[in-house]
């Protein structure tokens, strides 16, 4: 067993686990949605990302791309967060919240075919 192909995957599925986590309940509910979960889901896709720069193959690319787009829109989750708690008179409404979630949501589905890729790679690869 590879401890590196183990440290890879545990962190593809947590960076997609912790997203789901967040990107799950109501829409525009602030209370569903926990900004230190939105912290860690990009604490960890950033790390997933940095692990997925070694791979030189078309697959490892595909991956590599999964992880940017999703660190993209999890940090524009985040400014966004910021933005509604931090400089905007109306605060984190409805409004602000069904846009943070909506962006984690394109995030979440970033990490959703990064896990299938993942789940590919895995299935047919082949002993020597």
């Amino acid at each position: 067993m590879s401890m590196e192909k183990v440290v890879f995957g545990f962190f593809v599925l947590l960076a997609a686990t912790l997203n789901f986590g967040f990107f799950l309940g109501d829409l525009s509910d602030p209370a569903k949605h926990n900004v230190y979960e939105l912290f860690a889901a990009v604490v960890v896709s950033l790390i997933a990302t940095v692990l997925k720069f070694g791979d030189r193959t078309q697959i490892g690319a595909v991956h590599l791309a999964t992880s940017l787009v999703a660190d993209l829109q999890l940090i524009a989750a985040s400014v966004s967060w910021a933005y509604a708690t931090q400089i905007s008179s109306a605060g984190l409404d409805e409004k602000a919240t069904a846009s943070v979630v909506s962006l984690s949501g394109g995030a979440l589905l970033a990490n959703l075919v990064s896990v299938v890729l993942l789940v590919i790679e895995t299935v047919s690869f082949h002993r020597r």
